[in-house]
Order: structure tokens, then sequence, then C-alpha cells
């Protein structure tokens, strides 16, 4: 009987990628395969059939040939539908499909990333809204000088495991699928150590220290992180390192504080200039500027400085300065000067509400308050 084109067979077009090949061959053996439809010849009929085109289209090298010459290209001579000597069981089929799933391809170790590391840098406000080129410690693991990073006692070598045969993984039997777990023994390494290194205790690392330039973008604020791709600890059984994220927190600042892009910052004025205006001058992160006080400014008003705020981060305009007044009562006074302000007293409440209106509106509220309480 003519044999069946063995794209046809798998369903799939000839410009098949392998995935799509691998892909069709499982479908088609789970369903067919001999140990799931025990005394069922046209099963095995189909099965020996699926993998006989998988065999060939899943090897590059089979299929360019059979692409040119068709059967004749890979036909070596083989035994009849009936012939499952190169079947092999239900799980060895599926051994590759579980190791995909469980850790890389059936038989090869598994490879660990690894761990992500965290620094904490503090920095000034300044520092912060400007921008810094920082240079930090962090500890590393590094490989053991003394055993070149096998763990093993000095002269001594790992020896291979017993219980994986050195393939770092094991299976296990459930039903009809096989399952590959890591091996308990050497925990995937393949190796175990008879006699350990006596300076890094069998780990093959030690701990160092290493210096790393950290590039602080202008405009970060508390809770930014900056991660550093590859500075983390480093991978087991050759895996890639992880990353270091260095967390920010900016430090208090004696006379700003921020929120997003605007800055804060309380400026204390004089009962005088509170009541007849001025200038005065007031900080920023990059100088000073004069700031006009108008006349009967009271305590909390607000006056914003354009653009002398922080650059955000992630984009945005730059944002302002905002400075709160507060009126300072004077202290410590000198009998003449208790003097001078009670001759100011009287001649302020001589004016009536003219000089004082919110005091003088609070004062007509509270009366009316006490009279319809009968007060």
């Amino acid at each position: 009987m003519a044999k069946r084109d063995y794209y046809d067979v798998l369903g799939v077009p000839r410009n098949a990628s392998e995935a799509d090949i691998k892909k069709a061959f499982r479908r088609l053996a789970m369903k067919y395969h001999p140990d799931r439809n025990t005394g069922d010849s046209n099963a095995e009929v189909k099965f020996k059939e699926a993998k006989s085109a998988y065999d060939v289209l899943s090897d590059p090298k089979k299929r360019s040939a059979y692409d040119q010459f068709g059967h004749a290209g890979v036909d070596v001579g083989g035994g009849g539908p009936g012939d499952f000597a190169g079947a092999g069981s239900f799980s060895d089929i599926f051994g590759d499909v579980f190791g995909d799933i469980f850790g890389g391809r059936a038989g090869g170790r598994r490879t660990q990333r690894g761990v992500d590391l965290r620094y904490d840098l503090s920095l000034s406000l300044e520092d912060a809204v400007a921008g810094k080129e920082v240079k930090i410690r962090i500890p590393t693991l590094v490989d053991c000088q003394f055993c070149g990073g096998t763990g093993a006692k000095p002269g001594t070598q790992p020896k291979q495991c017993p219980t994986c045969g050195g393939i770092g993984q094991v299976r296990m039997q459930q039903g009809f699928f096989s399952i590959q777990q890591t091996c308990p023994e050497c925990r995937g390494s393949g190796t175990v150590i008879e006699e350990s290194c006596g300076h890094c205790r069998g780990r093959g690392r030690l701990q160092e220290e290493k210096t790393l330039s950290v590039k602080v973008p202008a405009g970060v604020d508390t809770g930014d992180r900056i991660r550093l791709s590859g500075e983390g600890e480093r991978g087991e059984q050759g895996g890639p390192p992880g990353d270091l994220y260095v967390q920010i927190q900016v430090l208090d600042h004696p006379i700003f504080t921020r929120e997003e892009s605007n800055l804060y910052c309380q400026v204390p004025i004089s009962f005088v200039t509170a009541a007849l205006g001025g200038e005065l001058e007031v900080p920023t992160l990059d100088g000073k500027v004069m700031l006009r006080i108008p006349a009967g400014t009271q305590t909390g008003k607000m006056f914003r400085v354009r653009s002398k705020g922080v650059k955000p981060v992630r984009g945005g305009p730059v944002g302002d300065l905002i400075c709160r007044v507060t009126v300072e009562t004077p202290v410590n006074l000198t009998e003449r000067q208790k003097e001078l302000l009670q001759e100011f007293e009287e001649s302020v409440q001589e004016g009536g509400s003219r000089h004082n209106p919110q005091s003088h509106s609070w004062l007509d509220g509270v009366k009316s308050f006490f009279e319809k309480m009968g007060l």
C-alpha cells in the first residue's frame, strides 16, 4: 500500500514550523498511542504512521531529503504497520512535552535565574532634583577561588548524582503521564559533593563587595527605583544573574517640602512688613528671588514663584515654588516697646472696623450667637 504524504499525515502545510510539527504529532500521539488504545489495531497503524512522519519532518536533514525525493529519500527499510520497535512507551514519547512545562527539555538540567537584590539609596533634595551619579558598594557572590566554584574540597571533584544519573531531574509516572521533577538528591545540579570545600562550605561561592556607579536621573522622588540589569545575585547552574533595584529615599529638607512637581516653604514675616508691605529674599534650589509682600498681608497667604519647583523625572512641565507666609508675633519686648504697642492698639481701636475688619466681623458673629442663646 502506498504511503501517505507525511505532511498530510500530521495535517500541517509544507512550510510548517518545527513547533507546528511537534504540536501536530503530540495531538495525534495522545489520540492513537497503543498504551491508550489497547487491542485497537487501527489506532496502532495511525500512531506508527504519525510517528514515522514526525521522525522525518522533525529532523532538518531528513525533512530536506523528503522534500526533494519523497519517501525514496528517507526510506532505509523497516517493518510493517505492526512494528513498534522504535515507538517507545507513552511516557517516553511525551517526555519532552512535560520537560518543556517543568523546566526545559527532558534530560536537560534546569538553570535558575539569580535573585534580585535591593539597595536603599538616600539622597538630599538638591541631588534628587538635579540628578547625580553615585557610587555604591554592594555585597555580591563570586566563585570560590579555592575550589573553582565546584564546592568540592580542593583536589577533588563533584561526583555524578546516583539518583538521577547526572541529569538533574527524576521522572514521576502518574497514569498515562510522565512528569519530570528536580532531583531531590542533587537539587538539579546533576552532581553530589562527597567532601565539601572548607572555605565556601560546599556552596561554591563566597561573598565579597563590588562598587557600582548609579546614574540618578533629575527629578526622582521617594519610592522611585532604578534597575541595574544583571547586577543582582549570580544564577545557579549557569543561569542568568538577577537585577539590582536601587530604591530612592529623599531626605527631609530644612526649608522645602515637595509635593509632586511643586516645592513648598514657610516664610515668616514681621508684623510691620505684613502691615506696611515690603520685599524680602526667599531661597530656591538654584539661587534666590525677591518676593513682594503687599500691605495688609495675613498669615497663610500663598505666593507662587513660577518654574522654581521640580522637573518631573517622567516628563512634564517644571513645577512652582509656593511660599506660605506666617506673621510672626514679637517676643521678649522691652517696656518701651510694650508702651508703643499699647499706644498703637488704642489708635487702631479708634478707627473701628476699618483697621481690623476680620476681628470685628468675628466679634459681631459671637455677639449674635450669644443673643440667640439667651446669654
